[in-house]
């Protein structure tokens, strides 16, 4: 990392903040000045939804606004602000649900969150990735994170005991968003940007062992469970790539909505939901027939953070402006939205 990124990275990782503007009183810190946002990638955007595992709490970002949101999906009420962020680019859960990740390409970091009291944890609540630091993956067990640097074209396999990177694999070309692990383990697939391709990387060698091409701007991926399938979201091109894994070539398209981000598997692995930027639209496609069987409208700049309910019965979608779309599936329908603060709306 340069002089003037470590020294940024370090500045602001010291003024993380609970903001207490909508928040219970004793869910907030005393708000400080947020510091100046100086962004490393900020034309590069994309947004991030992480549900905890015990479906009780949502937590979001959007890359063109600094600050990340803690949501309680019972109450619809906002947990807390966490500022001190840049471009925040990723966030997930740990398995256990009791911490939360979230990257930053203009810190290089990904900071550890309690998930209780929404500060740092005390060890290892800083894990260094340098500027470009994305897309995330969490292994099974929690002990491994994938980071994706599009800054350096590498990735890095950082330990989340010690905080430390134990691989920094090199080869990619512009990693963004889209990483995701086999339902294994024993594979990570890796989108770049730049070339338009999947690289496979063996989790147990961190060596990439090939590629898979024919994409038209790359977004998000799903494997199915099987591990047979790939599906990538083609903004180039308004659809949905199929991809057979073991031939590793494209199969097939599913026409989608205009620039369509998300390409987010059902529980079940039935159905995948696209979200099309351009449309504000979802369109929900078969996979036994690979055709679109509904779109449903009413969101705003919907991108690839889509996630389910463990009974696959609601979908819940991230708005530009944070909020939170509930879908009840059956019906494929909005049925309620989680408001964002009006002081991060406004931004």
């Amino acid at each position: 990392m340069n002089t003037f990124f470590r020294t940024t990275a370090l500045a602001l990782c010291s003024t993380f903040v609970l903001v207490a503007a909508s928040v219970p009183a004793n869910a907030a810190n005393a708000a400080e000045a947020t510091p100046a946002r100086v962004t490393f990638d900020g034309q590069i955007r994309n947004n991030s939804l992480a549900l905890s595992p015990d479906e009780a709490t949502a937590v979001v970002s959007y890359s063109e606004r600094p600050d990340v949101i803690v949501y309680d999906l019972a109450t619809g009420a906002v947990r807390g602000v966490l500022r001190g962020y840049v471009t925040p680019r990723n966030i997930v859960f740990a398995p256990d649900g009791k911490s939360f990740y979230v990257s930053d390409s203009s810190l290089g970091t990904v900071t550890r969150l309690d998930t209780t009291t929404l500060k740092p944890l005390a060890t290892a609540s800083t894990l260094a990735a340098g500027p470009g630091a994305f897309g995330t993956a969490l292994s099974k067990d929690g002990s491994a994170l994938y980071v994706n640097n599009q800054a350096s074209s590498t990735v890095t396999r950082l330990d989340t005991a010690s905080g430390q990177a134990k691989a920094v694999i090199t080869g990619f070309a512009q990693p963004r968003q889209g990483v995701r692990l086999s339902p294994d383990g024993a594979k990570l697939y890796v989108t770049n940007f730049l070339g338009d391709k999947v690289t496979i990387v063996d989790t147990q060698t961190d060596k990439i062992e090939g590629e898979i091409t024919g994409f038209n701007k790359i977004r998000a991926i799903s494997v199915t469970a099987d591990g047979k399938t790939l599906f990538a979201a083609n903004s180039g091109s308004n659809d949905i790539a199929v991809v057979d894994i073991a031939a590793r070539r494209v199969t097939g398209t599913v026409p989608v909505g205009r620039d369509p981000y998300g390409a987010a598997l059902t529980p079940d692995g039935r159905f995948i939901y696209s979200g099309n930027l351009a449309d504000n639209t979802v369109s929900v496609i078969e996979v036994a027939t690979l055709k679109v069987v509904a779109t449903i409208a009413g969101f705003k700049q919907p991108r690839q953070a889509i996630v389910f309910t463990r009974d696959g019965k609601t979908a819940y979608v991230l708005n530009e402006d944070l909020s939170i779309s509930k879908v009840e599936r059956a019906g494929q329908r909005i049925v309620a939205t989680v408001a964002a603060p009006q002081a991060v709306a406004a931004y």
